[in-house]
């Protein structure tokens, strides 16, 4: 016994260190999250445990009858969850002597799992004989669903112990609580025993397979068992699909939900608020909009997950006029539209939108904000230049809201001050701060201070990001800037041959713009498009358009010691002129381009941006 005991303990050591987070669920569509009323339907029928057949060697012989009564009203219990009458059923059995008998205590430990009484599952599952797999899976199920999940774990070992062989029901649920805890290591032991037991080609054990190992981040060997599985269902594809979108990969999510439908398979609700999602991280908006013209096509038009995704995807890619639409037809509006909403109108410079949606959210449908919304309100306020309405709305989360503010809310109020030129409050507000600075927070301070020529914050705040992220270049090349811009060339060369030394180079700009369900990619100065000489005709036409409208270029964003004529054809060939000069002779007059840009824009190619739209709007 002691030795059992003991080979426990060791394969719980390296869930010693895991922190007890609860991640979500899960949505219902998760295999993983299994009736027990049928074997899975895509594998061969397994021999049940007889739990419902008496057991002449644990029943009074006298009792026949009154068993099969209990045993069947434990039944009508379990499939309408009643509580209540379960307990009061449990006080007879004990009285009878029949409230440890194996079968009508499993049925007991089903109900009261199901009811959320974990507790008193786990005190009758102590009292009771071990010896079928269906009680262990009954209690490791509920322990991966509501947690602690390092005692489904737990359980998982002590039922290996006892020599009983998890089957397709244990490994979906174990895997989940490995999942919830981001236990990589106990769930590659797992894993090895699935291979041993011949299961991983199970659809069911596939899925919980490839979700484990897409939390822990571990997208290729998630792809490795998906490629291995034969007989894939939807599940299994959504399993994937959802895999790729998790780990910041919404390209291959796309790409995987386009195979899976080539093969034949129908999308289902999952499936298509994961790839919207992963749309909108993309910046693939053709695409989304593809997808919404197949959600409609299936009859998801009217669910409001789908909804809701494609709030966020067409707020998130500018389209906040379409979103709007969208979002004033759900039928119940969650605080994740409201959002969604919210900071799709700050991002997108729309601040007096965002802040009156915000009102609204507040005193006609009464939803409590939380921290999303006030990212989202903070980078309204930061793209509107409403200092004092940012700095209300952050002192309001903690005095009206209880909402404690969190390092990107800090980062927001840095950005926010920081370019309204009170730098002096902004490097307070960071001294004041919680939590530790962390590079988001020190690298909206050092931009500020390239905004604002402050040599001597700006070398402050590069010291700090150096001890954050030593690699990062981008820090190097900012405090290069500042000093350029304030005349300092040898000390801007400094900067420079240091981050040579270092073997650091800087992140090459690049624009891309998809024309025709193609993408088409610029750098500065770019020469290589086949359209090159029309894309830069289009330029001049457009530079002369703005020169009219009393458009004067801003060479500040050069940083290169050269003369003014120079600097102006260095900002005139930046890659998001390109992207958008091609876009302009490519489409029909009024169509709307997304260009998407991998750094920051710099400040003179923002000002151009508006001013096309105002010079062709004039022309037309």
């Amino acid at each position: 016994m002691h030795r059992s005991l003991n080979r426990t303990a060791r394969r719980l050591e390296p869930l010693a260190a895991v922190p007890r987070s609860r991640h979500p669920l899960p949505d219902s569509s998760d295999r993983t999250q299994l009736s027990w009323s049928s074997p899975p339907a895509a594998t061969p029928p397994r021999r049940q445990q007889p739990l419902d057949a008496p057991n002449s060697s644990v029943l009074p012989r006298s009792t026949p009858r009154h068993y099969d009564d209990y045993l069947n009203l434990l039944r009508s219990f379990v499939s309408r969850k009643a509580l209540e009458p379960g307990k009061q059923l449990h006080a007879r059995l004990l009285l009878s002597g029949l409230g440890y008998n194996t079968i009508l205590a499993t049925k007991l430990v089903d109900l009261y799992c199901l009811c959320d009484h974990v507790t008193l599952a786990h005190k009758l599952f102590d009292r009771i004989p071990k010896s079928n797999l269906f009680l262990w899976n009954v209690l490791i199920r509920a322990y991966a669903w509501n947690g602690p999940h390092e005692v489904a774990i737990s359980l998982y070992y002590q039922m290996l112990d006892c020599g009983l062989a998890p089957d397709n029901f244990t490994f979906p649920f174990v895997l989940k609580a490995c999942s919830a805890l981001s236990a990589l290591e106990a769930g590659r032991g797992i894993h090895e025993l699935v291979v041993s037991t011949g299961w991983e080609t199970d659809v069911f054990v596939g899925a919980a397979l490839i979700d484990m190992y897409a939390k822990c981040g571990c997208v290729d060997r998630a792809r490795e068992l998906f490629d291995r599985i034969p007989n894939r269902d939807v599940v299994l594809w959504n399993s994937m699909i959802a895999a790729y979108a998790r780990n910041g990969h919404p390209s291959e999510a796309l790409l995987l939900c386009r195979d899976m439908v080539a093969r034949g398979f129908t999308p289902t609700l999952a499936t298509l608020v994961t790839v919207i999602s992963a749309s909108a991280d993309a910046a693939a908006l053709p695409r989304g909009r593809e997808i919404h013209g197949l959600s409609w096509r299936r009859g998801f038009d009217s669910q409001d997950k789908v909804k809701t995704a494609l709030v966020d995807m067409y707020a998130k890619s500018g389209w906040v006029k379409v979103a709007r639409v969208l979002f004033e037809q759900l039928a119940e509006k969650r605080i994740v539209s409201w959002n969604s909403m919210i900071c799709g109108y700050g991002m997108h410079g729309h601040a007096a939108e965002a802040l009156a949606l915000f009102d609204r959210m507040r005193e006609e449908d009464q939803v409590l904000p939380d921290h999303i919304t006030f990212v989202g309100l903070l980078s309204a306020c930061n793209h509107g230049g409403l200092v004092d309405e940012g700095r209300s709305f952050f002192d309001s989360m903690l005095s009206d809201y209880r909402i404690p503010p969190a390092v990107q809310h800090y980062t927001c109020m840095i950005d926010l001050l920081g370019h309204s030129g009170r730098l002096a409050e902004a490097y307070k507000l960071i001294q004041d701060m919680t939590m530790a600075a962390d590079s988001g927070v020190w690298g909206a301070l050092l931009n500020a201070c390239k905004i604002h020529r402050n040599v001597e914050l700006g070398e402050l705040a590069l010291q700090k990001l150096i001890e954050l992220e030593p690699d990062d270049a981008g820090n190097y090349v900012l405090l290069s800037n500042i000093y350029a811009q304030a005349g300092k060339w040898q000390e801007a060369a400094e900067v420079r041959k240091l981050m040579t030394d270092r073997g650091l180079k800087k992140s090459i700009a690049c624009s891309w713009i998809e024309v025709k369900n193609q993408v088409h990619a610029f750098l500065v100065g770019d020469l290589s498009h086949p359209s090159s000489g029309e894309i830069y005709a289009e330029l001049e036409r457009l530079e002369g358009l703005m020169a009219e409208a009393g458009y004067e270029p801003d060479t500040m964003p050069v940083f290169h010691d050269v003369g003014d004529d120079e600097k102006r054809n260095m900002v005139r060939s930046h890659s998001e002129r390109l992207a958008i000069a091609f876009g302009l002779i490519s489409t029909p007059p009024g169509t709307t381009l997304l260009v998407t840009k991998n750094l920051r824009v710099c400040e003179d190619c923002h000002t151009p941006s508006s001013s096309f739209r105002r010079s062709l709007a004039e022309k037309s």
